[in-house]
């Protein structure tokens, strides 16, 4: 390895003194190689490296500039020596500053030439070039504010130096306080100014008179040559002298080496025909380079060469170049064609899409390609989507075999997060979890998750495709600005509207095919034959059209992310209000179907409140429909409240209520059947087995008036408890017609409780007051003929028997029931006992007294259950009969109750107050 060199070592400069600008020459040893290997000279700390000229390894000359130090070293750096050192220095002189209007005998140098008007903001104050103080007395500043000087003189200055100069400002602001002495003699330094400049005129002249005198030598000498030449007539001026000699040699030496010069010319141009061709050897071979480049798809190298060739020949005049040129052109004009037909080839992703119409814009190719790609992409796109509808009705014909077609739906974005949201719903359908869903669901649904999919996969990329041809980045990836690129993105600009047009279609276009599918009813006649023809045998239930509303949400959503305008989506929002309708409206109608199934679920088995499991799973059935209904329900960003929606609103309080009423028509129902009426088809087991409810429960099966009293019960519960506990959910779930649904239930339930009502106590109260009369009058007895009682006869037991057989049946099914039924039982036992007392012509006394006591006992025995009328109807009774004189009697008839009550006291337990509860069957 060779040595390195020494550093450089600056031993001299000259001058060594100077004001910025100074031309020095730096002399040392090790100065550097050459120019490319100094990289580094300052001077008082100034990089003077750009002004710098390398003469040799001793010598560099440069410029001094404007340093901050006064004095400094002289540092050279080279790339051989690294940074050197210095053993003389450099001092800076300040500028001597020549005005505008100074006078100079010398060259003045315009770097350092100052304009006071136009460099008012440099870094050198313009004061600096004037005399501080003009007037030559000391300044004395007065405490006048700079807005109350400005205010007094709008428009003017007080700086001397401005052409709207003020001179009572400046006196107002720099001398407020000087004294009127001062000012005179102020005015008196001005005038000696003046004068001096008039004086300086005159001395500059005498200053410079040598200057005057060389220049005045230097032009006498140049006119007395040319005075000189022009009298030489006779052979001319000496430069036509020069000329014929000159003339004559050349012709001497053509003649001698007329041959040699021939055979050199010839040579001379082989020689420059073969140097042209290694000197274009890029234009003769790039007809060839470009047809193989384009074989490698190396588009960008043809298109530097075409430009490079264009900007070198395209104004050609030379022949052989024109023709080789033309060629070129000829294979761009292909090479064009070739990117436009990969330009509108589909499918093709956007990045393809950006370089092919890139590279069209490079090539200069006629028209605009970027906009037949846009027209190209929306025309390919609305046939995908017909593509996609036709291949799902194909299916549908011969009977399902879209095996390819459900696999592209399973590799889908969108079907994997509509997936997922369906499982997460809860709802009563339940997506299975295995590769078979998509053939379980309907047709219809895979279609809208098919036809999304293929929107939100094309449409974004067509967006991007339009917002790069806007803002021009289509056309240029650094973003330079082009007259070609400006005319593309003005045609951009001039085409909104056609776009918008196209946008617009493809969400038309979906909106129609969706509608078609699901909704063909909302479409013209004309558009359901086109986007129709669907099996509309097939129902679909709330649950599949909640799932298609989450997947045209997600269409909708993941347009709205690309930022096209909502004015564009609306159509979307409109469809989804429909559907949100229609799933509302299909639930309903699904709903009031399955409560229409509940009674074969009814067991008959009653619990501690006296009611059966049927309210609870009717209220399931209805809080699972609300549930299910929450998700296509709720108003997600930009959509519109459902039940806001007065049509839908009146529709679905109708069918609410429909279901309601349904459910009590059930209650109905179930009253009236007998056991071959049951249903049992719901039940897991053999319903052919003699002990098929002794396997539900104790072989229980209930009689007629059981049924009744147990869908009275479950009546009651409805009217204060189920329906109450739905009016709750529907408010929670945004029905605003809630109080009305409530109202006309309960109004409904109890009527239907009131006709089931009369009915049972029609059944158990005619017998038993049918039994009275033929009771009292048994033996033929005789209220005018009888013997003194003995106690109350055998027909008031038996009533009272049968009566507290109706209460031990009421109080095994519901204890709330038993004082309603019995209340009324009574009122008709008491009525009956009344008309009966009133029919009586006449009593003996011991007839009064027998009547006496067993109205007195059977009102004591029920007093518990005594209504109004019921208390009304023995008071008619007792006063009917003739009033005990005797005490006797009296006392005779407490002792008959006594002993009824005593005798009786077991029976009679159940009419009084108890906390005992109803026994659970």
């Amino acid at each position: 390895m060779s040595r390195a060199r020494q550093p450089p070592l600056v031993t001299g400069i000259s001058p060594n003194e100077g004001t910025p600008w100074t031309k020095v020459t730096i002399r040392g040893e090790n100065l550097g190689t050459g120019h490319n290997d100094l990289i580094g000279l300052s001077i008082c700390g100034h990089n003077c490296l750009l002004t710098a000229e390398w003469m040799s390894a001793s010598k560099i000359v440069c410029r001094v500039g404007p340093a901050k130090d006064d004095k400094g070293e002289i540092i050279v750096t080279t790339r051989s020596g690294g940074k050197g050192t210095s053993t003389v220095s450099f001092k800076v002189l300040k500028h001597e500053k020549i005005g505008i209007l100074d006078q100079s005998a010398v060259w003045v140098d315009e770097m350092n030439y100052y304009d006071m008007r136009t460099d008012r903001n440099k870094g050198i104050s313009p004061l600096s070039l004037r005399p501080a103080n003009p007037l030559g007395i000391d300044i004395d500043k007065g405490k006048v504010p700079l807005k109350d000087l400005e205010s007094m003189f709008p428009g003017m200055s007080g700086d001397f130096t401005s052409e709207n100069f003020s001179a009572t400002w400046y006196l107002i602001e720099n001398h407020s306080a000087t004294s009127f002495e001062q000012l005179r003699m102020a005015a008196g330094n001005l005038k000696k100014q003046a004068s001096k400049k008039n004086e300086g005129s005159l001395a500059y002249v005498k200053g410079g008179l040598s200057t005057f005198f060389e220049a005045q030598d230097a032009l006498a000498a140049i006119h007395q040559k040319l005075e000189s030449d022009g009298t030489e007539k006779v052979e001319g001026s000496m430069t036509r002298r020069l000329e014929n000699i000159l003339n004559r040699a050349s012709n001497t030496a053509d003649t001698l080496f007329q041959e040699v010069l021939g055979r050199k010319d010839k040579a001379d141009s082989t020689r420059n025909a073969l140097n042209v061709l290694q000197r274009f050897k890029f234009l003769f071979n790039l007809p060839l380079n470009i047809e193989r480049n384009i074989q490698k798809g190396d588009y960008d190298v043809v298109i530097n060469d075409y430009e490079k060739a264009k900007s070198l020949f395209g104004n050609t005049e030379v022949p052989v170049f024109k023709k080789v040129y033309a060629e070129v052109e000829t294979r761009i004009g292909a090479l064009r064609n070739l990117l436009l037909d990969k330009l509108l080839e589909t499918p093709s992703t956007l990045h393809d899409q950006k370089r092919y119409i890139r590279y069209l814009s490079d090539l200069h190719a006629p028209g605009d390609p970027a906009w037949q790609c846009i027209v190209a992409q929306h025309k390919w796109i609305l046939q995908l989507m017909q593509n996609c509808k036709e291949d799902f009705i194909k299916e549908q014909r011969v009977g399902g075999g879209g095996l390819e077609l459900d696999g592209e739906l399973r590799s889908s974005a969108l079907s994997r997060i509509s997936h997922t949201a369906s499982l997460k719903r809860g709802s009563s359908f339940q997506t299975p979890r295995d590769d078979s869903w998509h053939y379980k669901s309907p047709q219809q649904v895979r279609f809208v998750e098919k036809l999304s999919d293929v929107v939100i996969s094309q449409l974004p990329n067509f967006w991007k495709l339009w917002i790069s041809y806007v803002n021009g980045s289509l056309f240029s990836e650094t973003g330079e600005k082009s007259g070609q690129v400006e005319k593309l993105k003005k045609n951009a600009r001039q085409r909104q509207n056609d776009f918008k047009g196209m946008i617009e279609e493809v969400t038309r276009r979906l909106v129609q095919l969706v509608r078609g599918s699901l909704l063909p009813t909302t479409l013209p006649q004309d558009q359901r034959r086109l986007y129709g023809g669907w099996d509309t045998k097939t129902i679909l239930t709330g649950a599949w059209l909640t799932q298609v509303i989450h997947t045209i949400r997600l269409t909708h959503e993941a347009l709205s992310a690309l930022e096209i305008p909502n004015d564009m989506l609306q159509v979307i929002q409109d469809l989804l209000l429909d559907l949100r309708v229609h799933c509302l409206l299909t639930t309903l109608q699904q709903t009031a179907e399955d409560v229409k199934r509940l009674p074969e679920k009814e067991d008959w088995i009653v619990d501690n409140e006296g009611i059966t499991s049927l309210p609870a799973q009717f209220e399931q059935c209805m809080v699972q429909m609300l549930q299910s209904l929450k998700e296509p329900m709720e108003c997600k960003p930009g959509e519109v409240n459902v039940f806001q929606q007065e049509l839908a609103q009146d529709e679905a309080c109708k069918l609410c209520v429909g279901i309601m009423k349904a459910f009590i028509n059930c209650l109905e129902q179930l009253s009236t059947k007998t056991d071959g009426d049951i249903d049992t088809s719901h039940l897991p087991v053999d319903m052919g087995s003699p002990d098929v409810f002794g396997s539900i429960h104790e072989d229980f099966s209930p009689s007629p008036e059981q049924r009744l009293l147990i869908i009275l019960s479950n009546c009651q519960y409805l009217e204060r408890h189920t329906f109450l506990n739905l009016a709750e959910h529907l408010e929670k779930h945004s029905f605003t017609t809630a109080d009305k649904i409530t109202r006309v239930s309960r109004e409904a339930v109890r009527e239907l409780d009131e006709r089931l009502f009369e009915s049972y106590i029609e059944k158990k109260s005619d017998p038993i007051v049918g039994s009275l009369e033929p009771g009292i009058y048994a033996g033929y007895f005789d209220w005018k003929d009888c013997l003194p009682p003995t106690g109350v006869r055998s027909y008031l037991k038996e009533a009272l028997v049968s009566i507290i057989s109706v209460h031990a049946e009421v109080f095994t099914v519901s204890k709330e029931l038993v004082p309603r039924v019995l209340s009324r039982i009574i009122e008709s036992v008491s009525e009956e006992m009344s008309r009966l007392m009133q029919c009586v012509s006449s009593f003996s006394k011991n007839g009064a007294l027998q009547a006496r006591l067993e109205i007195c006992a059977l009102k004591d025995a029920v007093a518990t259950y005594l209504t109004s009328e019921s208390q009304a109807s023995f008071k008619q009774a007792l006063e009917a009969l003739p009033q005990l004189q005797s005490g006797a009697d009296k006392k005779l008839l407490e002792e008959l109750l006594n002993k009824f009550k005593s005798s009786m006291q077991f029976q009679l337990t159940c009419f009084q107050p108890s906390s005992v509860q109803p026994v659970k069957r």
